[in-house]
């Protein structure tokens, strides 16, 4: 089965600092770095790495940034005859602020925008697991949804970063992806990373009111809550040395996608993706830190 990854592409700018900056501070001693990112490559080249055929659709700049971008897939053996790069735009650029083992964001879309739905025109296959996040117009998504869902295949939405969307489009999600920050934006109920596990069953439970089958819910260092048509499971975190956990749920969805191509049931890819986003938080960058399969094996046989 063929993993189809619909969504982002960017460079990213790694500031790793021993703290962050307060307003207006200059901060002197930082170490930059430029690797590949973007939820949408970061996921595709996960559930490459751990051996699922992949295929990428989204769209670059013109420019060396959606050069280098390109390069990377094709290094990763997928299918790039999907990415389009369009003329007079700039590629997607993520500044990413490292700092006392966490990291923020700020993002410049550029060509991930322009990504419409008639340049994905990959037609969707009934045993083909298709991925989106909200990186790229929504409409695309919901347009690409519409029609894997009409072909039978499995959809998985990471609803990161969280934006506005319409009600209909859960509907068209078999497993929402998101964690405890995106549960509280998406459900409007209080949740930190402190909250019971009942709150966090009891948020997910209202995702699934409006249409999707399974929702989980990444936690980081305290695990997952996965609640579907059986009930509610949650998985503890597998122990990991943290370096950088940026790319660390991008790594757990494409795993998760992965694994669930190869044939395995949703626990069974959520453990494995758990394992996955244990190795990825002990490198730095998104792309770059994405694990093998013989790495997420042997995390797997040591827990």
């Amino acid at each position: 089965m063929t993993v189809v990854v619909c969504g982002s592409l960017n460079m990213d700018v790694i500031v790793q600092s021993k703290r962050r900056p307060a307003a207006g501070e200059t901060i002197l001693g930082a170490v930059v770095s430029f690797l590949p990112g973007g939820k949408g490559l970061n996921q595709a080249v996960a559930a490459s790495r751990l051996g699922a055929p992949t295929a990428m659709l989204g769209a670059v700049g013109d420019d060396a940034f959606g050069t280098s971008l390109c390069s990377v897939l094709a290094d990763a053996d997928m299918d790039t005859t999907g990415v389009k790069a369009i003329r007079k735009e700039v590629t997607g650029v993520a500044v990413i602020q490292v700092a006392e083992g966490d990291n923020a964001i700020t993002g410049s879309s550029g060509a991930n925008m322009r990504f419409t739905a008639t340049m994905a025109r990959r037609a969707p296959r009934h045993d083909e697991i298709w991925v989106a996040q909200f990186e790229t117009p929504l409409a695309t998504t919901e347009a690409a949804f519409t029609r894997a869902r009409a072909a039978g295949a499995r959809t998985i939405l990471n609803l990161a970063p969280m934006v506005p969307h319409p009600a209909r489009l859960l509907r068209l999600v078999d497993i929402a992806v998101l964690n405890e920050v995106e549960l509280a934006q998406a459900t409007g109920m209080r949740i930190t990373a402190s909250s019971a596990q009942r709150t966090i069953v009891a948020a997910c439970g209202k995702l699934r009111e409006r249409g999707t089958r399974t929702v989980i819910a990444t936690l980081g260092a305290r695990g997952l809550v996965m609640v579907g048509p059986h009930g509610a499971t949650a998985l503890r975190a597998f122990k990991a040395e943290v370096v950088d956990t940026t790319g660390a749920g991008d790594c757990f969805v494409g795993a998760l996608a992965a694994r669930l191509a190869g044939g395995a049931s949703v626990p069974e890819a959520a453990r494995y993706a758990n394992a996955a986003a244990s190795c990825c938080v002990e490198r730095l960058g998104a792309a770059p830190s994405m694990p093998t399969r013989k790495e997420v094996a042997a995390r797997l046989a040591s827990a």
